[in-house]
């Protein structure tokens, strides 16, 4: 077995950035349900108000935490090609599934309100196979 590093294709850099706009988005989306203000809230439609109405347990908050900041340090980890990244995918889809798997059960979501739950449960799984292919392909170490 080999242990060098292949140069990575131009397409990996750009699935690694992509990926990395995607987890940046989770995070603001964690930071912004973290950081909403009441004022913030009354802004808000009707509709959306009362989603922030709802109380999460505090593993809830936990799994959505880790499932986005390691799926960001994850892409940061394909980005300067280290192989940790597949060790954060697999902790942010199991934290992405704790916490969808929860609103599944718990809150009643249909409709075309289940697409985007479903997506990044199938995102986080692909990160885990982009990141596995790189290391078996010696495009990161």
């Amino acid at each position: 077995m080999v242990n060098s590093i292949n140069k990575p294709p131009f397409w990996y850099w750009i699935v690694s950035v992509l990926a990395l706009f995607w987890n940046g988005a989770g995070v603001m989306a964690y930071l912004g349900r973290g950081f909403v203000t009441d004022d913030m809230i009354a802004q808000l439609p009707k509709a959306e108000q009362a989603e922030f109405l709802v109380e999460y347990p505090a593993w809830y908050t936990a799994a959505f935490a880790l499932a986005v900041f390691c799926g960001f340090l994850g892409c940061i980890s394909l980005l300067i090609k280290k192989k940790w990244a597949y060790v954060l995918f697999i902790i942010s889809a199991i934290g992405a599934i704790i916490q969808h798997v929860y609103l599944f059960v718990n809150v009643d979501i249909t409709g075309a309100a289940t697409i985007m739950p479903i997506m990044v449960i199938v995102v986080c799984l692909g990160l885990i196979w982009f990141a596995k292919q790189a290391i078996k392909k010696y495009w990161i170490n």
